[in-house]
């Protein structure tokens, strides 16, 4: 998948994004037939056992981002830039971008903001490196929201957030994150954008879907968004598979005959 086949998708069929963090899931993801894989920093809150997506640094999502493309050699792989890999100043924001490309064979990099952040974005894709923006709820800035809100309620917050993603288009994405707005906004934005709008919690009416791959494979028993579906649950299955081990160790009947060599082998 190419940039260029990415953004043509927009009116002809919905686009399927999902998150993946290592080789094997990302192996799996492509193998699906995903229109792109995100390494998400919510790798945090997944992985890494954090409450939410701060800690994670560029040393973390360099090294989940090489593992994905080493898992899904040909996949279209969009890197997050961690919180403050970017909001100090233009110079570090592109040499960070960059380094998503350079180091960890991204294809594209995903920052979150607005209007604000607008002018930041043009350098950045002036740079030569492709930008997918991200508006609504933005998790790194989740000690302003003051918790994880639906946005674009109100007739401000609507309004505002028309206006931030018409500035990201501007400014050079070629495509926008919704998470968690509101249905009617969201169909709003993405009728008024040339370009292809990627909802999390934002109803059916975006141009494409993105789920986080734990969350759809059941990982976590105690997160279940509403926003969300499990299609599987690996926690259960993982579950019996690692109890069944621990099992068959302490009762003697792991390793087998079949599990060992003799020295009458090959």
């Amino acid at each position: 998948m190419k940039i260029t086949k990415f953004t043509s998708l927009k009116g002809k069929r919905p686009i399927v994004v999902i998150t993946a963090y290592d080789s094997p899931f990302a192996r799996i993801a492509h193998e699906a037939n995903v229109d792109a894989i995100l390494v998400g920093d919510s790798v945090a809150n997944n992985v890494l056992g954090f409450s939410n997506t701060l800690p994670v640094n560029m040393e973390d999502m360099i090294r989940h981002t090489a593992a994905v493309r080493r898992g899904a050699p040909d996949a279209f792989v969009i890197a997050d830039m961690p919180f403050l890999s970017y909001q100090c100043s233009e110079h570090e924001a592109i040499a960070n971008a960059g380094k998503f490309l350079k180091e960890a064979g991204a294809n594209a990099v995903k920052l979150e903001g607005g209007t604000f952040v607008a002018p930041l974005i043009e350098s950045i894709v002036k740079s030569g490196i492709p930008v997918m923006g991200h508006l609504g709820l933005t998790p790194q800035s989740i000690n302003v929201f003051g918790g994880y809100k639906v946005q674009g309620k109100t007739e401000k917050s609507a309004t505002d957030l028309l206006k931030d993603a018409k500035a990201l288009e501007s400014a050079g994405v070629f495509a926008i994150v919704l998470e968690m707005v509101v249905e009617e906004l969201a169909r709003e934005i993405t009728r008024n954008l040339s370009i292809p709008t990627i909802g999390i919690g934002s109803g059916r009416y975006c141009d494409g879907q993105v789920l986080v791959l734990h969350d759809v494979l059941g990982l976590n028993p105690d997160f279940k968004p509403r926003f969300s579906k499990s299609y599987a649950n690996l926690y259960e299955v993982s579950l019996k598979a690692i109890s069944t081990y621990v099992k068959e160790v302490r009762d003697g009947s792991f390793p087998g005959p079949e599990n060992v060599f003799r020295s009458e082998q090959d």
